[in-house]
């Protein structure tokens, strides 16, 4: 299992919209990839937001993302998302990871 982990700030008064964007652009990712997202937000820090996204493998992953990035509907919710960030803290941190085992219970 491939996993992507995205670390961002959204301006706390722009919640319900960060939320409309990733609603619509789920709906543009499930047409070609299966995925499965978790969207965290910080208790300490209200703009602070984590997004964590499992994928098959990182080839089919690579092989989608191309497909999915050639939607220009994609590129404008991704511009609308960036509009969102709170400005103090605007970089969007990407980390890739490889899933080694997963269970129920601990």
């Amino acid at each position: 299992m491939f996993v992507k982990i995205y670390e961002y700030h959204i301006q706390p008064d722009k919640e319900q919209e960060y939320l409309n964007i990733q609603q619509k652009a789920g709906e543009i990712y499930k047409r070609h990839i299966d995925a499965h997202s978790l969207h965290l937000k910080s208790r300490d820090d209200p703009s602070k937001w984590m997004e964590i996204t499992r994928y098959r493998d990182e080839e089919e992953y690579k092989r989608s993302i191309v497909l999915i990035n050639q939607y220009e509907e994609i590129n404008e919710l991704f511009r609308e998302f960036q509009s969102l960030l709170a400005s103090e803290k605007s970089v969007i941190r990407e980390e890739d990871f490889i899933a080694v085992k997963e269970r129920e219970t601990f």
